[in-house]
């Protein structure tokens, strides 16, 4: 069973500082950063070109996504790309705070990956899709001659056992990047696997997706057993809107090289990757009004989580309901509320700093909470399912993924067969 395995990789190059650009769903509120992001890349061949970042969603998108796509086919014909064909590339992240983040990018199989709350797949989202956030995604992709990926995959290898022994093979690696992330993402490099190594990881991944699926065979057998219980190979950490576009676009046009969809996969337990909470802010609100709304579903005790609102400088400590996350509670609310007020605006905020800035304008609140532990995901979404949308994040923002590894996703032009 072939879940994760080698791709044929597209890199640049060079220009690699240039060409390297961050999760397109990053900085939503914060115009600056991506302005700066264009005066860097302004004269190179770049990601930026090939992506549409989230703050730039407008109702009509047409024109930029068709300044993606002619983009991908100018840099295919200019020949910025060099081609690794069935490869593996290790990771190495060195993040903000200097610890070493290590990753494989490989390529996975989204015929075993299903994002829809009663999934049993191998490949689980871990929260919630918000349907109307996919559209864009397939637009780009419909069309598209290549893709550029965000999306993180988690294993929960307590032993470490399948990326861990990568570090002290990489002497016999050849390597392929080593470069500054610009606007303060730390350092990266990148190590072409080589073919002994390779083997022993499609090995421990068939191995892990084997027995993942035979132990949901056991869970099926079970009568009382409820889906949400069977055991999951690979969670999605990061960009689950991305692979429930790719996966759209596989249904619709099953080909062979859409089957599949670039991805880095991350051990749960490497020290380096840490939950984060997701804040909310409410723009365009009364945030007294609000405030004295979300008492009514606070809990008179103080056992329950806590979350602080922040507003004008000012801050506000409610305690919630025990028994149940802060961000379950918390975005349970926000829904209805929005529901409510068609005017007000909601956004996902990486960062209490951040938070707090933008929740000192006027009409706005923002909502700080802690998250939940990293050793809890695996066992919460086999029991509970996924999460609510945005309940944590895989380090602070600019411990993203960038997008550096792109591949085809048709067919070379007059390619003989």
């Amino acid at each position: 069973m072939e879940i994760f395995s080698p791709a044929d990789i597209l890199l640049p190059r060079s220009s690699f500082a240039e060409w390297a650009v961050i999760a397109c769903d990053q900085h939503t509120s914060d115009p600056a950063y991506w302005q700066a992001a264009e005066a860097l890349t302004k004269d190179s061949p770049s990601a930026l070109r090939i992506i549409l970042p989230e703050i730039s969603l407008s109702s009509d998108n047409r024109a930029r996504i068709e300044a993606v796509n002619r983009t991908m086919e100018d840099y295919l014909k200019a020949g910025i790309f060099d081609e690794y064909p069935n490869a593996y590339i290790y990771v190495e992240r060195t993040l903000a705070n200097g610890l070493c983040r290590h990753g494989l990018v490989g390529a996975v199989d989204l015929s075993a990956y299903d994002f829809r709350p009663d999934s049993r797949s191998l490949v689980r989202a871990t929260e919630k899709t918000v349907p109307e956030r996919i559209p864009p995604r397939t637009e780009i992709r419909r069309n598209a001659p290549l893709e550029v990926s965000h999306v993180l995959l988690l294993i929960d290898d307590a032993k470490r056992e399948i990326l861990e022994p990568l570090a002290g093979e990489k002497k016999d690696f050849r390597l392929l990047y080593d470069f500054d992330l610009m606007l303060g993402g730390g350092h990266i490099k990148g190590y072409l696997v080589n073919k002994d190594s390779q083997k022993r990881l499609e090995n421990a991944f068939r191995a892990l997706a084997g027995r993942t699926a035979e132990r949901t065979a056991e869970k099926s057998a079970e009568k009382s057993a409820e889906s949400s219980a069977a055991p999951f190979a690979f969670a999605v950490g990061d960009g689950n809107h991305s692979l429930a576009a790719a996966k759209a676009c596989y249904e619709a046009d099953p080909n062979p090289l859409n089957r599949y969809t670039l991805a880095e996969v991350v051990n749960l337990h490497d020290p380096a990757l840490t939950f984060e909470p997701i804040y909310r802010v409410l723009f365009s609100v009364d945030p007294e009004a609000l405030l004295e709304e979300l008492r009514h579903v606070c809990s008179d005790k103080s056992d329950g989580p806590h979350v602080t609102a922040h507003s004008g400088g000012r801050y506000t400590e409610l305690a919630l309901p025990a028994g149940t996350p802060a961000v379950t509670t918390l975005q349970s609310f926000l829904d209805r509320y929005l529901a409510r007020h068609p005017e007000a605006k909601i956004d996902y905020i990486h960062g209490k700093r951040e938070t707090i800035a933008l929740s000192s304008e006027k009409d706005t609140v923002g909502f700080l909470f802690e998250g939940m532990k990293k050793e809890e995901l695996f066992p919460t979404v086999r029991r509970e399912g996924a999460l609510v949308r945005k309940t944590f994040s895989l380090g602070e923002a600019a411990d993203k993924r960038y997008y550096i590894e792109a591949r085809r996703i048709r067919e070379k032009p007059n390619r003989q067969k």
